[in-house]
């Protein structure tokens, strides 16, 4: 697949529905990187809310986790499951993943969540309103470069 980009030159662009037994080992290696992401959530009035965020994709559990504080705009915004992207940008290596995001605060998916982004990014500051936001993920687009 390809895609139009600035000046009308095509750009390689890989879409995929995630097969979690057969994920590409580079997709998940970009994945496990250490790269500052976005999620992009909807606003009640059908616009677009674009924030930085760590993403930690959960191969065993085949979703991806953000954390946040319970009475963040995202979690707001996602009270009830909603559509997300969350994209990431190294270069001219890119990733979104898109699915449906949900909010969850019961312990154990709060703890997963946590330690999924402990181990791609640091121990996060304790944060007593944590929640989790989980993101069932339907499709996956990448630069070919990934």
């Amino acid at each position: 697949m390809t895609a139009t980009v600035a000046g009308g030159t095509m750009a390689p662009v890989t879409s995929w529905t995630p097969d979690w037994d057969d994920f590409p080992p580079d997709l998940l290696a970009f994945w496990t990187e250490r790269h500052l992401c976005t999620l992009t959530t909807v606003r009640p009035d059908g616009r677009p809310h674009v924030v930085p965020v760590g993403v930690a994709l959960d191969h065993d559990e085949r979703c991806a986790w953000v954390i946040t504080g319970g009475s963040s705009r995202k979690a707001a915004h996602l009270a009830s499951p909603g559509p997300v992207a969350a994209c990431q940008v190294d270069r001219a290596r890119w990733s979104t993943l898109e699915g449906t995001g949900v909010v969850v605060a019961d312990p154990a998916s709060v703890a997963r969540a946590v330690a999924m982004y402990a181990a791609r990014y640091k121990v996060p500051r304790e944060n007593p309103s944590r929640v989790a936001i989980r993101i069932e993920v339907t499709r996956i687009l990448s630069s070919r470069t990934v």
